[in-house]
């Protein structure tokens, strides 16, 4: 079966997706109340419980209006990986199209989306030692200023790899390194040999695009909508739940921010101010990341007459539409 063939098959998907506080979960709920969909959650920090608003997790109110799914599935301590998350996140989406309903999947996180609409690579599980050493020596490194240690260390022995990876994204520059180590092969050799080619959907890639003026007025805004909010409120109750700064969802943006704020070692308005900064750096990656997606279609979320037209018609001609 070729490509295109197999593109035009399968039931269908609907992605959501953008940088960050493009408007994603109120598109998605609009979209959903016009096609009878159900929205699965595509944000890897919305799995967790108790990280409500840091997160931007949909309100109570914003769930009635569709059904969501995959938002509070494990606690903060718990591992959850892009595979368990593929695996989940398919077996929800078989049982909304068994009841007739049209999967939209929303969310900024790239692996996740990749990890659901293409499968992921099975390269070896998971070595916690390794991890553990990688992180504490990357640590050190950016301690020193030498943030770019990581990426230096996977570009050494695998260019190919090296590239395809933001220098800031600890997580996948391990994997790669994990790869070689379980394996024995380069994570690009694995990379390519897979292919990402297990799609059994046929699917209209929507990406919220806001110029860059607009888009960081609205982080500013969001940021400190999260701290009137409650956040360090927030924090706080994680820390008293027994979870640590040094998990991994402690580490995201917001929640690294006010650890220090809780400890009694930073002020709320640098904390501010760095959370700020660092949600633009990370709206930057996610738009890069879109650039490379080349069935993506570009799109203003403002204009919901013109995106749910291009729902419709992907969703009654039944075929795949790319940018």
């Amino acid at each position: 079966m070729n490509a295109e063939r197999k593109a035009n098959e399968g039931p269908p998907v609907v992605v959501v997706t953008g940088p960050t506080a493009t408007g994603k979960t109120g598109l998605a709920i609009d979209l959903c109340q016009r096609f009878g969909g159900e929205i699965v959650n595509a944000d890897s920090m919305q799995v967790y419980r108790y990280m409500d608003i840091g997160s931007a997790k949909p309100s109570p109110e914003e769930r009635a209006r569709a059904p969501h799914h995959l938002l509070d599935v494990v606690t903060p301590d718990v591992e959850y990986s892009a595979g368990r998350y593929a695996q989940e996140a398919r077996e929800v989406a078989a049982s909304i199209h068994a009841r007739g309903g049209v999967v939209f999947l929303t969310g900024g996180t790239g692996l996740y989306i990749r990890a659901f609409l293409d499968g992921l690579v099975h390269a070896g599980g998971a070595d916690p030692e390794l991890r553990e050493r990688l992180e504490r020596e990357q640590g050190e490194a950016a301690a020193e200023g030498d943030h770019g240690w990581l990426h230096r260390k996977l570009a050494a022995i695998d260019e190919e790899a090296a590239s395809r990876i933001h220098p800031n994204d600890e997580r996948r520059l391990i994997r790669a390194l994990e790869i070689r180590s379980r394996v024995g092969e380069l994570a690009s050799v694995v990379r390519e040999r897979h292919g990402f080619s297990d799609r059994p959907y046929r699917v209209l890639h929507l990406a919220l695009e806001i110029d860059k003026p607009e888009l960081d007025e609205r982080i500013d805004r969001r940021c400190e909508a999260m701290i009137e909010a409650g956040l360090l409120r927030e924090v706080r109750a994680l820390r008293d739940r027994g979870y640590g700064a040094a998990l991994r969802p402690m580490r995201a943006i917001g929640y690294r921010h006010l650890n220090p704020v809780v400890d009694g070692e930073d002020t709320l308005a640098n904390a501010l101010e760095a959370m700020q900064r660092d949600t633009r750096r990370f709206a930057k990656r996610q738009r890069t990341w879109l650039r490379t997606v080349s069935e993506a279609v570009h799109v203003d979320p403002q204009d919901l007459a013109a995106i749910s037209e291009r729902v419709e018609t992907f969703l009654h001609t039944g075929g795949a539409e790319v940018g």
